[in-house]
C-alpha cells in the first residue's frame, strides 16, 4: 500500500467541487484553533489511534497538520489499520495559507507549538548560562542538553519538547470539543 501525496490546490478543489473526501487534521487542539481549513475534522496526532476507527474507510483521506510530518506519522497509523486510500498533504497549513487558500482563524490565546518549543527552547538556554555564572559552572550543562536536543530534533525531524508541551493542558481541547467515542 502506497501513501499518496497531495498539494494544497487537490485538496481546495476536491472541497469546493464537492468532492467525497475526509480532511483530517492531525495538529493539536490549539494550532488547529488558532488557523484551520473550514472543512477540515481535528484528529490530534497525541490520541490520534484512539480516534482513529471513527474514520470512514469507504472515502479517500487527506491528512493534514502543520508541514506534513505529524500527517506522514498519522498516514502509517492509518495503514497499519487497513485503510487503503491515504493522502497526506504537501506542506501542511503552512503550504495552504502559503498559497492564500481560505482559512477558518480562531480566537485562541495559546501560541502555536513551535512557538511554545523556540521560548522553551531559549528559557532553558538562558537559565543555564545564568546558573552557571552564579551557581555552578557545571550547569553550563543544561546548555549544551538543550543545543544537543535541537540539533536532534533537527536531524530526526521530530520534536521531543513539541511533543511534551502537547501534553500540556493549556494545548488540549476542552472535553465539549473531543471527537466523539
Amino acid at each position: 500500500m502506497t501513501i499518496k501525496q497531495a498539494t494544497v490546490h487537490e485538496i481546495n478543489e476536491l472541497l469546493d467541487g464537492g468532492g467525497e473526501c475526509q480532511v483530517i487534521d492531525v495538529r493539536e487542539f490549539s494550532e488547529f484553533n488558532s488557523e484551520r481549513i473550514a472543512d477540515a475534522q481535528l484528529m490530534p496526532l497525541s490520541n490520534f489511534e484512539k480516534h482513529a476507527d471513527e474514520i470512514d474507510h469507504t472515502k479517500p483521506v487527506y491528512l493534514m497538520c502543520r508541514s506534513g510530518n505529524r500527517a506522514k506519522n498519522a498516514a502509517e497509523k492509518l495503514a497499519a489499520k487497513g485503510f487503503t486510500d491515504i493522502h497526506v498533504v504537501e506542506g501542511g497549513m503552512v503550504a495552504w495559507a502559503g498559497a492564500n487558500l481560505p482559512v477558518v482563524k480562531g480566537e485562541s490565546k495559546v501560541w502555536s507549538l513551535e512557538r511554545q518549543v523556540r521560548f522553551a527552547a531559549g528559557l532553558f538556554v538562558l537559565t543555564g548560562v545564568l546558573l552557571s555564572l552564579f551557581v555552578s559552572p557545571y550547569l553550563l550543562l543544561l546548555t549544551a542538553f538543550v543545543g544537543a536536543g535541537l540539533m536532534f530534533s533537527a536531524l530526526t525531524d521530530t520534536c521531543g519538547m513539541g511533543m511534551i508541551l502537547a501534553k500540556m493542558p493549556w494545548n488540549k481541547a476542552p472535553a465539549s470539543c473531543e471527537p466523539a467515542k
